[in-house]
């Protein structure tokens, strides 16, 4: 028995390494050795032999690609290294711009002085594929986590749906690292829909009634968030890798360059872009971009530029990072797509910090895979320089594809009687007076009462990004404020259900879970309740830079615009623009009533010291643990916890300090609400913990 046991395990042993190599050749080498029909046949074993021996499933056995069950819900997780934005060039003379700049900014020394005396500063080029940015981390060689991008430091796991994309290895070849793989290795990428898969799938929509997909980019998004893998792996999704990182090694003793690490990531099992080219000078870059101008609309997938990097790894960790971007990559974009259509009216729009913003209003066109009827046209300075005017023929483009944009207005087709807009006076949603400022470009409402500015400070309040208060969508928040039922974010803090019973479309249900939300927010760090505050100028990686600096409210209020403005990233007008909002009496109000609610104004980060010892404010801090965590098994957690200081106990009391909660949390979580214990989610208590 024990040698039929043996044998069972070496034959699924062998079937596994079998169908792994067919699998790379055919989804990632696109040179398949294996026939189909041999292939089904050995795959069919492998299934059958771990159906009859359960206990021998691993999970990452060509078999677990897809899950049997749906997920219920995404959880946010931190990502173990930030994914960046890159900084965008729209033609050779930025790129040569971006050159200059990273040029400035390296410390000469004899070390780059020889190098480029001798090779020169290389640069790898590589097509910017037209997809959803994943973060891929392999633990011992096997594939634990995949996540969205998100806002760079935090993504949506997604891990069961990133499983069943075909060109993603379960497991990596420890050959590639010389049979030694290390204990974590995290990989970047960019899932896409090829071309053809795109199209089948609209047309699978049309003849079942379903909303056509407007560009493959918006399909592979709405894929990734599939609830059921299922689903997710009919669509066929596909996968190329650009970035590796192995935390806790010397880069140079694994790669010495990114074109090395390419070459890696496909000795590892990885599909990398196979129009990637190593260019020895700027020329050859700008030879390489304007080649794919034309030739990618051959390709089988889309791309909207080239990304290039410097090769050099040393030259990279010297040149560092801005606020938003690597100095050492950019993306040069190619020209985006423009198309004529007619101007049928001129609106203005009201923004949150009460900004008038003209609109042209548009005969629907369609432009980058998308419909657009609307554009802004930014202040009057914009409107005065296109001289554009109702009845208008006009060029639109997406700036960056993403937002629609006027270009320019063609006046010889221009009609008999028209007159140029003018930027009304008075509010067009209050009729206060505006204003403008003599050094901006922007007219101004000034009515604090204005329910246009209340309407968009509410919605920037319960924004995904600010204290994501879920069912708080636009139209909820504007029935709100036209019955007058809030007045200000604080409002929002004392919604009961029966009071939201009596708006329309509102059941009892909804409106309880839409209170929960609000309770729930109180939860979100520091840094998102400054973001939700909704300064000017303060945008969310602003709030994080200041959160960091002032761990609490009180130490903002009372910084001093020189000390605001010393932080790296922030400018003068920034910081006069934070100093200033916290010296009007109701923001001083606001922040009152907020602290009151049990919103946080404190990160609770600031009591870990950076070198990790911890803070007495910390110690003795008692802990309860609810319900069942994303990752961490509750003995982990404890353990985490016990490690840093604190306490876990098993009953909610006054003395509780801290709730950590996962799904299915009971009556814990109730007694704990009651008494006004902080809750904790398993993303905040490792924030904490870092």
């Amino acid at each position: 028995m024990e040698s039929t046991m043996v044998d069972v395990k070496t034959r699924i042993e062998e079937l596994r390494k079998l169908v792994q190599k067919a699998s790379y050749e055919y989804y990632v080498l696109d040179n398949p050795t294996l026939d189909d029909g041999v292939y089904d046949r050995l795959y069919r074993e492998l299934q059958e032999l771990e159906s009859q021996h359960p206990q021998l499933i691993t999970s990452d056995s060509p078999t677990q690609r897809v899950g049997e069950r749906a997920a219920t819900q995404f959880n946010s997780v931190r990502h173990h290294v930030p994914l960046y934005s890159l900084e965008n060039a729209f033609d050779v003379d930025e790129l040569k711009a971006w050159d200059n700049r990273w040029r400035r900014n390296l410390q000469p020394s004899n070390y780059y002085l020889t190098i480029e005396a001798e090779h020169g500063f290389g640069y790898v080029c590589e097509l910017k594929i037209d997809g959803n940015a994943l973060a891929l981390t392999y633990e011992n060689g096997i594939l634990t986590r995949g996540a969205t991008r998100g806002d760079g430091m935090m993504g949506e796991d997604i891990t069961q749906n990133i499983r069943t994309i075909r060109s993603i290895p379960l497991r990596l070849n420890a050959e590639a690292f010389g049979g030694i793989i290390p204990e974590r290795v995290e990989v970047r990428g960019e899932t896409f829909l090829p071309l053809d898969v795109f199209k089948q799938i609209n047309e699978e929509r049309t003849k079942v009634g379903e909303t056509q997909f407007a560009n493959p980019r918006n399909a592979t998004a709405g894929t990734l968030r599939q609830l059921d893998s299922r689903v997710v792996d009919k669509r066929k999704l596909d996968f190329f890798a650009y970035t590796l990182h192995i935390p806790g090694e010397d880069d140079a003793s694994i790669t010495n360059t990114q074109w090395e690490a390419l070459e890696l990531l496909q000795k590892m099992g990885f599909k990398v872009n196979p129009k990637m080219k190593l260019c020895s000078s700027l020329p050859e870059v700008a030879e390489y971009y304007n080649n794919w101008d034309t030739a990618r609309l051959n390709l089988p997938y889309m791309t909207d530029g080239v990304v290039v990097k410097l090769d050099l790894f040393k030259l990279q960790e010297q040149l560092g990072f801005t606020q938003k971007f690597p100095r050492w990559a950019v993306a040069l974009k190619y020209a985006a797509e423009e198309a004529p259509t007619i101007v049928e009216n001129i609106s203005v729009n009201v923004g949150r910090t009460g900004a008038l913003t003209p609109l042209a209003e548009m005969h629907p066109v369609q432009l980058a895979g998308t419909t657009v009827s609307r554009a802004t046209l930014h202040n009057c300075d914009r409107i005065a320089q296109l001289d554009i005017r109702i009845g208008d023929t006009v060029i639109v483009r997406k700036a960056g594809e993403i937002i629609p944009e006027v270009v320019r207005v063609l006046t010889e087709l221009r009609p008999d009687g028209t007159q140029p807009f003018i930027m009304p006076t008075h509010c067009p949603v209050c009729g206060q007076p505006v204003v403008r400022e003599k050094d901006e470009a922007v007219t101004r409402c000034v009515n604090a009462s204005c329910a246009a500015i209340l309407k968009g400070s509410i919605e920037h309040w319960v924004s995904k990004d600010a204290l994501d208060i879920r069912g708080m969508g636009e139209k909820l928040v504007h029935q709100l404020i036209d019955k007058e039922v809030v007045h200000s974010v604080g409002d929002l803090y004392e919604l009961i259900p029966d009071k939201l019973c009596e708006l329309e479309r509102m059941g009892k249900k909804s409106a309880e879970k839409i209170v929960d939300a609000i309770s729930k927010s109180k939860n979100q760090p520091w840094s998102r309740v400054l973001y939700g505050l909704g300064i000017r100028h303060v945008g969310s990686v602003t709030a994080q830079l200041l959160a960091e600096k002032f761990p609490n409210v009180e130490q903002l209020a009372d910084a001093s615009r020189a000390k605001i403005e010393g932080i790296y990233g922030i400018g003068g007008e920034i910081a006069d623009s934070i100093y200033q909002w916290f010296r009007i009496p109701s923001n001083q109000k606001l922040i009152e009533r907020l602290q009151a609610t049990g919103l946080q104004f404190v990160d609770l980060v600031e009591e870990v010291l950076i070198d990790g010892n911890i803070n007495k404010k910390l110690a003795d801090k008692i802990f309860v643990i609810t319900g069942t965590l994303p990752t961490l098994k509750r003995d982990e957690a404890k353990a985490l916890i016990q490690k840093a200081g604190g306490k876990v106990t098993d009953s909610v009391s006054k003395k509780t300090d801290f709730l950590l909660v996962g799904e299915e949390a009971g009556s814990k979580l109730t007694k704990a609400e009651s008494l006004g214990i902080m809750i904790l989610s398993e993303a905040q208590l490792l924030e904490i913990l870092e």
